[in-house]
């Protein structure tokens, strides 16, 4: 097990500053065009492809970084650059931590490298777990998946909403209620293989930020995939089932659920991207501030500005340890007795929501015009406090870790 440190070895430098690079000179670039175009940035994750960041390779590598610090930098560095492309380039990372914590070795080498298919031929993956009127509440998940054992097959219907890469993806990961009398213990996950007749894609939304990131419905209407697409297998999702009926009648250990062990395992990573939009807007009111004259000098002379920009820098380096904290807990197979993983995910969030509005009223009017990006950086920053766990689940799910009560 890795010792908690807060310095990164120089393999981790090198990593962070070779995505520095990458973010300053090619997702900054096109982040404009692709904001205003709300389209998937497709050259650019080409690009990504070539370089080697888009790929299985390299986010098995961060992934398996003993320190568990691999992920956050990387995702603080190109959120930096980006918002919206970033979560283009990472989207796909969603289901294939969805198959990394529910499948087999088999299923995890054979389904996550189509998810990125290679330099020549992008390919992207989706991760479908909200649905219309189950978002926070996955207990009223409606999808479901009947099994026909005659063909061993898995027939899915429902509509899965909010689905980065939804309609568009080459393999579709999808949680599904395979026993509705045990709630959310009775939900299951299933890879949808590329053009699985049944599955389509819905509504497209049209979005306040993150525009660069394809966000959909995912329609599934008789969707047959075969047995083996259940994530797990069959004999897994049996004993688990089994268990949780036995837990339903008499009380007894907590069975695993297939969406929040995912969201349990990337919280920290969003908390990350929260932390590098959050840094991106404050660097530009920092430049701002120094190059601003008012009244014959710069306005970072006056206090007003100078106390905000130093809350400011306060609060992302207070957002990154917490992300640093929860992520090298993980890594290290420390229970987050006290939901530090929702606690990094709630602050970063917030933080990034508060900096992101701060650094448009250093601007001023500037700050208020699609001419400089702290526009784009307030608008991308809304998204951390909903996805993936509102800022109120993530307090719910603390108070309920310090609590052990059932809050409601």
């Amino acid at each position: 097990m890795a010792e908690f440190t807060l310095e990164l070895n120089d393999d981790q430098k090198q990593v962070r500053d070779w995505l520095h690079g990458f973010a300053a000179d090619v997702i900054r670039p096109a982040a404009s065009e692709w904001d205003e175009r709300e389209e998937t940035p497709w050259p650019v994750i080409q690009e990504a492809a070539k370089v080697g960041i888009y790929s299985l390779d390299f986010y098995a590598q961060q992934f398996f970084d003993p320190t568990g610090l691999g992920i956050p930098v990387a995702m603080e560095e190109l959120f930096w650059g980006d918002a919206g492309i970033a979560l283009s380039i990472v989207g796909t990372g969603l289901a294939a931590v969805g198959v990394l914590a529910n499948g087999t070795e088999e299923q995890i080498g054979t389904w996550i490298p189509q998810m990125y298919g290679d330099a020549d031929d992008v390919k992207v993956a989706a991760f479908c777990s909200s649905e219309p009127d189950a978002g926070s509440d996955v207990a009223s998940m409606r999808t479901r998946a009947v099994y026909d054992e005659a063909k061993d097959e898995w027939i899915l219907n429902g509509t899965k909403t909010w689905a980065t890469n939804g309609g568009i993806a080459n393999v579709h990961v999808v949680v599904a209620v395979v026993d509705p009398a045990l709630g959310s213990k009775g939900h299951a996950s299933f890879i949808v293989p590329p053009a699985t007749p049944g599955l389509s894609q819905g509504q497209k939304f049209k979005k306040h930020g993150i525009r660069a990131s394809h966000t959909a419905e995912v329609v599934l209407e008789d969707a047959r995939v075969p047995g083996h697409c259940l994530l797990g297998g069959k004999e897994k999702l049996d004993e688990r089932l089994a268990r949780a009926r036995e837990r339903a009648r008499s009380g007894g250990e907590r069975v695993k659920n297939a969406a929040m062990a995912t969201f349990e395992a990337s919280r920290p990573a969003v908390g990350a991207m929260a932390v590098g939009t959050a840094r991106a807007a404050y660097e530009v009111a920092l430049d701002y501030a120094k190059t601003r004259t008012q009244f014959g000098r710069p306005i970072i002379d006056n206090q007003g500005i100078a106390f905000q920009l130093a809350d400011m820098r306060t609060q992302i380096d207070a957002a990154r340890l917490l992300v640093w904290r929860a992520s090298w807990m993980a890594s290290a197979g420390k229970p987050f007795d006290a939901a530090e993983g929702s606690m990094s995910k709630l602050y970063a969030s917030e933080t990034a929501k508060s900096v992101t509005a701060q650094a448009i009223q250093i601007l001023g009017g500037n700050g208020f015009t699609r001419e400089y990006p702290v526009e784009r950086m307030h608008r991308d920053a809304a998204i951390y406090t909903i996805f993936e766990g509102t800022s109120e689940i993530q307090r719910l799910v603390i108070a309920r870790a310090l609590s052990g009560m059932p809050i409601r």
